[in-house]
């Protein structure tokens, strides 16, 4: 039986040899194609997650030796650092009590933090000063005049708020009056409108701008007439003038209560504006709008160009208007030199020279403890299993068979 299938599949192989060969040649080809247009990834170590792996083991020496060779490289450079801040010339000043005290009478003492409130609000009262500082130190150009305010909280989140982007970037219909042009101004309540007008710039940010003025002048041969020159070009953030300040947007309606505009209402708000010039080019209200987020804010007013010698005395001549008397604050006018970290702060050196103290404390204490209380790497003795299940002959014969 079985020879006679053979025999028939010759015959049919005989017989129709040809059309059977062809149709295996179709089949190969069809499964050649298939696997081609397969989506099964080339079979490769790194697709199958194979390749040979690494898993450092640190030991007791190790540890000890890392945490000893970060605080050896942490030392020197926290040194460097602290000496960098520790090598930059800062003269201080805080000028706020010293302006007002001036023009204290025994009618009225000024005592209170109300009484200097309602001083300061006085437009026919005269509230210049003139303060001395003394050079001890050669203090190189660019020399860094700032204004700093304490206890001003600019990171509050409606003060923060209360400002249109939009409109500073030239995308607000600031000068309609309808209700449709104010609806991107709303954040800017209750300094977005003025008689049926958007304010521009809107918001507290800018009605608060910083007023205060200061001229400064010396006993050296800095100029024909002994005056320091104070450069206030150039001291806002390049993105800040090109970007997010429009050229072609000026101030309009915006109202302040100061020197220059009201004489017969209390005087509240900051500076005015000049309409003449875009508000990228007003480059005191640029730095100003930057807000700080700590409440001490310490401000660019400009920059000093030419070096001060030890032994220079200043006569800074100062427009004590901004009001910071009725919330506590403070006023300080600070005169600065720069290094390779910018101003004067030790935080960073001193964070290095902890951390390497730390260091390298921990690192004698572990060596310590590993001297005294050695223990053999990968000891299963120590497993807390172990111990509570094993006697001490069964312990000892444990590591005899290890």
């Amino acid at each position: 039986m079985f020879g006679e299938g053979i025999e028939w599949c010759y015959r049919a192989m005989a017989i129709g040899g040809g059309d059977f060969l062809r149709r295996l040649q179709k089949e190969e080809v069809a499964q050649q194609r298939l696997s081609r247009i397969s989506r099964r990834p080339k079979y490769t170590k790194f697709s199958q997650q194979e390749l040979g792996s690494w898993k450092p083991l640190p030991t007791p020496r190790c540890i000890v030796f890392l945490f000893v060779f970060l605080g050896v490289a942490c030392l020197p450079v926290g040194f460097y650092t602290l000496h960098a801040s520790w090598s930059i010339v800062e003269l201080v000043f805080r000028y706020d009590v010293f302006c007002i005290m001036n023009y204290a009478t025994a009618v009225n003492p000024l005592l209170t933090n109300q009484d200097k409130s309602d001083f300061m609000q006085d437009f026919d009262k005269r509230k210049n000063c003139t303060v001395t500082m003394n050079v001890e130190k050669l203090m190189r150009q660019p020399i860094y005049v700032y204004y700093e305010l304490g206890n001003y909280f600019q990171n509050h989140r409606r003060y923060m708020n209360s400002k249109s982007e939009q409109q500073l970037r030239g995308f607000s219909s600031s000068s309609s009056s309808s209700s449709s042009s104010h609806s991107d101004l709303d954040c800017c309540k209750p300094k977005d409108v003025a008689n049926g007008h958007s304010i521009v710039p809107c918001g507290l940010v800018a009605w608060s701008l910083f007023n205060d003025t200061f001229d400064i002048s010396t006993n050296g041969f800095y100029s024909d007439n002994g005056t320091v020159f104070i450069n206030q070009t150039w001291i806002s953030w390049r993105s800040d003038r090109e970007e997010r300040f429009n050229g072609t947007v000026f101030p309009s309606n915006f109202i302040n209560n100061n020197r220059s505009t009201v004489a017969d209402v209390p005087q509240i708000g900051g500076a005015a504006l000049n309409y003449s010039k875009p508000l990228s080019m007003d480059e005191n209200l640029v730095v100003w709008m930057r807000t700080a987020a700590l409440p001490t804010v310490r401000k660019l007013y400009g920059r000093i160009e030419t070096d001060l010698r030890p032994g220079t005395q200043l006569m800074v001549r100062i427009e004590n208007l901004y009001n910071t008397y009725g919330f506590g604050g403070s006023k300080k006018l600070v005169l600065s030199t720069t290094s390779w970290i910018g101003g004067r702060n030790d935080f960073l050196g001193l964070s290095y020279l902890v951390v390497g103290c730390v260091s390298i404390f921990v690192g004698f204490v572990f060596g310590i403890a590993y001297w005294r209380r050695p223990r053999p790497l990968g000891d299963r003795l120590h497993l807390s299993w172990v111990k509570n299940n094993l006697t001490p002959s069964a312990a000892a014969s444990f590591v005899t068979d290890d």
